[in-house]
């Protein structure tokens, strides 16, 4: 019963949860789809815990992915020791990082009461789940070792089982209380997405990675420009 429930039932509600409320959200909500930024009260120490936890962090999400969509290539990578080593000895110090970065974040907003005031009871639980998610995450990886071998041949097919709604948990149900603590975070992390800050991932402006590092505005005629349907930022001819 604890397995079906945390392993199939959290997946799916969480899915759901998440797809059906950023949704919603975005609909309904779409001036609200932030990060809700503190950098205003403070951002000195913003950008010491900031920059260490969402490169920690994006790294070990992009490494997962990596290892579930592509598990005979990771397989393929670890089949010669060092490269192994190379590679558990990065994920493993990408995950201090991000637990370094957490921690100055949850530093700094207690460390200042006109961030404090901003502080929801939402945020707390967030950091409650960040925390238990990457320290399992470590204690996976201390006690639970090479774990890019293991997870490509454990979790990225029960991963997959849930995402071809043919769940087979009988792998995970076996597997250490550091993976399970790890695994259920996660789920309860992605159907925590709509109601927290970490929507704004969802709308990333991937757009500025190709737009022009400037934009030339032109003294348009503000009636003409309002009705325009050829607007095109920087090109005067075509705003007409």
């Amino acid at each position: 019963m604890f397995n079906n429930f945390f392993f199939i039932g959290l997946p799916y509600a969480a899915l759901v949860v998440m797809l059906v409320g950023s949704i919603f959200r975005y609909l309904q909500f779409g001036f609200k789809v932030s990060s809700l930024s503190t950098q205003f009260l403070e951002s000195r120490e913003l950008f010491y815990g900031s920059r260490p936890f969402h490169w920690g962090l994006l790294f070990l999400f992009f490494g997962h992915l990596v290892g579930f969509l592509f598990p005979r290539t990771v397989l393929l990578w670890n089949s010669v020791p060092l490269r192994l080593i190379i590679l558990e000895v990065a994920a493993l110090g990408f995950g201090l990082l991000a637990l370094f970065g957490l921690f100055m974040l949850v530093v700094r907003r207690a460390k200042h009461k006109r961030i404090m005031v901003v502080t929801s009871k939402m945020d707390v639980f967030v950091y409650v789940i960040l925390f238990t998610q990457i320290i399992s995450g470590l204690w996976v990886a201390y006690f639970a070792r090479w774990g890019s071998v293991w997870f490509v041949s454990v979790l990225s097919p029960y991963l997959k089982s849930i995402f071809l709604l043919n769940p087979d948990i009988s792998a995970v149900a076996a597997m250490p209380l550091s993976v399970k603590i790890h695994i259920i975070s996660a789920f309860i992390l992605v159907g925590m997405i709509p109601f927290t800050r970490f929507v704004h991932f969802l709308v990333y402006p991937f757009s500025y990675l190709w737009r022009p590092y400037q934009y030339v505005i032109w003294n348009w005629d503000r009636k003409k420009i309002r009705s325009s349907k050829k607007l095109v930022n920087g090109v005067r001819s075509k705003n007409n």
